[in-house]
Parts: structure tokens; sequence; C-alpha cells
């Protein structure tokens, strides 16, 4: 999906930088709130994730390219502000070190993968787990069908771009059939890794999976790790004053 320089007019790669960076402002000041120590190392993963993910890309028509998008695993793992910051730091060094998208389409790659992935699929997520029961199994499933989404709706907004300022020789119809076809299928097996890489950290640290934080299922046992900690440290401090008197 990384769109190369010159497929978009200069002035619809304008407004799309303008929005991207309006975008990234906004996560930046939102991730520092709920960005806490024990996420900022999956945050690092998950933008590891991603980098690793989107550099294996599959031809579409015309210069553009499909890959899987990793912004709503990102987004469920540390929150859809820190997700968005993940993938714009990927796309970024993608296109400065790697030439992967055109450093004048840099602000639409932001918008179609960081924004519309990230937030855009994030969104998809919270409707998915307010309707299913308050498990991590749900949490797993919202998140998969989530990021099956996503794709195939970048790819809507694409073929949006496209029609307002496409350079491109292809017809709207071509490459809204090329793009949205191809990433349907993209989606199908970017939902299934989300699922399995969601559940795989449920099942050991629920209490670093963001898009489960609200669940009331996961209380219990972050209160049960808190009280424990609590209990340790009062017995800690109690030998010690028994050691000092």
């Amino acid at each position: 999906m990384h769109i190369p320089d010159g497929f978009i007019n200069g002035s619809t790669s304008l407004a799309a930088g303008g929005v991207a960076a309006g975008g990234i402002a906004i996560s930046l000041r939102q991730a520092a709130k709920t960005l806490d120590d024990r996420r900022v190392p999956i945050a690092g993963l998950a933008a590891s994730f991603v980098f690793a993910v989107q550099m294996l890309n599959f031809p579409v028509a015309a210069g553009t390219s499909g890959h899987l998008l990793g912004g709503v695993l990102a987004a469920v793992l540390v929150g859809p502000w820190a997700g968005v910051l993940c993938v714009t730091v990927v796309l970024s060094v993608q296109s400065l070190l790697f030439a992967d998208g055109g450093l004048s389409a840099l602000g639409l790659n932001v918008v179609n993968m960081a924004l519309v992935g990230a937030l855009g699929g994030y969104a998809i997520f919270l409707a998915l787990r307010a309707v299913l029961p308050a498990t991590r199994s749900s949490v797993a499933l919202a998140s998969g069908f989530a990021a099956a989404f996503a794709p195939p709706l970048a790819a809507l907004v694409f073929t949006l771009e496209y029609a307002v300022g496409g350079n491109g020789a292809a017809s709207i119809g071509k490459v809204a059939a090329a793009m949205v076809g191809v990433h349907v299928l993209i989606g199908i097996g970017e939902g299934a890794i989300t699922a399995m890489t969601v559940s795989a950290v449920l099942a050991s640290r629920p209490d670093l999976v963001h898009g489960a934080a609200t669940m009331p299922t996961m209380r219990p046992r972050r209160a049960a790790i808190v009280g424990a900690i609590r209990k340790i440290t009062a017995e800690d401090h109690a030998a010690f004053e028994r050691v000092g008197s």
C-alpha cells in the first residue's frame, strides 16, 4: 500500500501531509498520558513487528503494492495513539532508508496506514468488543476481526485519494478493484496473525494489553497482582524494622 512519489498530485499530497502532521501531534499528546513504563518495551516490539510485516510487499497495480498493516495489533497492545506513532515511525524509516514509499507521499501513507489503519481499526475493535462477552477470547476475536477490516478500509481511503488527485493511467474502478480485492485477502491473514498474537500476550501478561484494560474480567487479576506486591513490600518493611530493633 506504500504510495510512490508522483502517484498522487502535489496538492493532494500536501493536504494529506497536513492531516498526518495534525494526527501525529495529537497522538504524541495522548500517548504521553497512557504510555507508561511497562508498555514502552511493548511499543518497541510492536513497531519492530510492524516493520517486519510491512517489508513483505505484494504488487497490486500501476506501481502500488499491498502488505500487512499491523496498526490494529499495535493499537490493541499499547493504545491507539501509541499505535499511530509506532506505524508512523516504521513508515518514516522505510521511506528514508529503504525507499519504500515516496517522501512526498509520506503524509498520504501515514494517513492511510497509521491514522486509518490504527485509529480506524481500533474503532472497529471497540465496537466489536462492546457487543461480545467480556472475556479474553473476545478481546482476541475482536482484534482479529478489526485487523481483517483495517487493510480494506485503508485501501478504500487510498482509492478516494487516487480519485481526487491520482496521476496514474489506471482507471479509478481498476485501482479500487485491485486495491480492495487484494487487501481483503491480506486482511484475512492479518486478522489471524493479530488474533493469535493478542491471545498469546493475554495468556501471559493481560495487564500489558491496552485493549483489555477496561474489561471487568481483567481487573481482578491486576488487583491481585497489586495486592500481592503491596503484601510483599509490607512484609519486607516489617522484617527490616525487626532487624533494626
